[in-house]
């Protein structure tokens, strides 16, 4: 079996950058654990350069058909890379004062390796391998104030949907492996190629759709995701909320891709959650009055969204790169919401928001831009992604889920527009902290990104108009 390491020089690099962390955080007296975050970054630059290098090879597969080298793969796993090295940028002084903080940066290297392996998959075991890395971290990075109970709790919650979900995946996995011979995409798709469906391997497809949904935020395994973007730590909540769904959407996509248009239910069954998640994300969105709730059931609905991709996969040439495009739209407004967030120190409740515009104007624009991203206006990120999708799933032949999708977008307007309005027009609710310079940094990054994802959407999506989706 052909193993050659310098295919996954990225993966390497983190996991490397991981280690040295935790031996660093050991050895190292607690005023000198912040040195965790600039090692951490290093490291994230080493395996970003190892993917710029692959972006020049040609899309092939390695380690025996089991991970993929393509053009969605290397982006998504750019757009890992991008969330871990700001998450990393806004934890040095979130976590100045907590013991472990060296330890964190370990975690989310660790994590953000999980995501990576999914992103590039292609085999339903490495994809499993995948989820339990990115969950078994990711309860750690939701629960790391321990001694918070809202923290605890997150993390909680996180965990217990987790274990159903990824039992579920775990089964399911099983079921499609024993009824198609084989846990490769590229044996499986030959197979699916002349098999009739069979009631246990729909049954079998049914649960990896739940287990997928669990990493993706969508219904019904969603749960999750409103009491991490409010109880765990800002910079994980940004991280939770953003570097998961990549992965799993890309490697969800690519298994929905392998199946015939007729004969099988996989499509109508993602186009149904995809409606109901983007309805429910919304509708609950409507009544919260504290912003990172808000924004977690906005992230739930962001993933109704992107399962419009994920629908149509195989069926439109559009799929791919409109997928890759919303979520580097989608990864940068929310990261720019929470790094707004963090920089505030953590300031929640729609009353604190009061005035921002005249006490803190740059936090201000910057979730003002954010939160139009989101929505989709142009010539933001956001819009970019959107218009893609609803192009895609239109060519694909699921007209009335962009017709749903573009409903659900006019009502997401409601929900933002309640927290800029008082930024606006009340008058500021008393003085603003700012956590610092890391976080500031981080900010500015958050808020270019929107403008460049939109303005230079065309450098994104060139790349993959030109080359094929693996496994072909």
């Amino acid at each position: 079996m052909a193993m050659p390491l310098g295919d996954i020089l990225p993966e390497i690099a983190v996991l490397l950058t991981a280690v040295s962390i935790v031996l660093l955080a050991s050895f190292l007296p607690r005023r000198l654990q912040w040195t965790g975050a600039p090692v951490a970054l290093a490291g994230l630059a080493i395996a970003a350069i190892f993917l710029f290098v692959q972006a020049n090879s040609d899309a092939r597969t390695t380690f025996s058909a089991t991970y993929a080298l393509d053009m969605v793969s290397i982006e998504g796993r750019l757009l890992i890379l991008f969330v871990t090295a700001v998450t990393v940028l806004l934890s040095p002084r979130w976590f100045a004062a907590d013991q472990r903080h060296g330890e964190y940066y370990a975690m989310l290297l660790f994590s953000a390796l999980g995501a990576m392996v999914l992103a590039g998959a292609l085999d339903l075991l490495l994809v499993l391998i995948g989820v339990l890395l990115s969950s078994a971290t990711g309860y750690v990075l939701a629960a790391y104030h321990r001694d918070w109970a809202l923290s605890v709790e997150a993390g909680m919650k996180y965990f217990l949907v987790g274990a159903l979900a990824n039992t579920a995946l775990a089964l399911g996995a099983t079921f499609m492996i024993g009824m198609l011979g084989g846990p490769g995409f590229g044996e499986m798709e030959a197979v699916l190629a002349t098999q009739k469906s069979s009631p246990l391997l729909l049954a079998g497809l049914g649960l990896v759709a739940i287990g997928m949904a669990y990493k993706i935020g969508a219904a019904p395994a969603h749960a999750w995701l409103p009491d991490v973007a409010e109880g765990a730590p800002a910079p994980s909540a940004a991280f939770l909320t953003v570097a998961p769904k990549i992965g799993a959407a890309i490697a969800l996509a690519r298994l929905v891709s392998l199946f015939p248009e007729t004969g099988f239910a996989i499509r109508p069954l993602i186009a149904t959650l995809a409606v109901i998640t983007m309805t429910l994300g919304n509708l609950a969105a409507l009544w919260q009055d504290d912003l990172r709730r808000m924004l977690g059931w906005s992230s739930i609905s962001q993933a109704g969204y992107l399962l419009m991709a994920v629908t149509v996969a195989g069926l439109s040439d559009q799929a791919f790169p409109a997928l890759i495009i919303f979520l580097a739209g989608y990864t940068a407004a929310n990261l720019t919401a929470f790094a707004a967030v963090t920089d505030l120190r953590g300031r929640s409740d729609r009353s604190d928001y009061a005035g921002l515009a005249k006490s803190a104007p740059f936090a201000a624009i910057a979730l003002t831009v954010a939160f139009l991203s989101l929505v989709g206006i142009p010539p933001l990120g956001g819009f970019v992604g959107k218009l893609e999708l609803f192009l895609a799933t239109i060519d694909g032949g699921y007209a009335w889920l962009a017709v749903a999708a573009l409903f659900n977008t006019v009502l997401s307007l409601v929900y933002y527009l309640r927290f800029v309005a008082p930024m606006i027009f009340r008058e500021p609710a008393g003085v603003v902290h700012r956590l610092g310079s890391w976080s500031a940094v981080a900010l500015w990054i958050c808020l270019a990104a929107v403008l460049a994802t939109g303005i230079l959407a065309g450098l994104i999506l060139g790349p993959l108009m030109e080359v094929a989706v693996l496994p072909i």
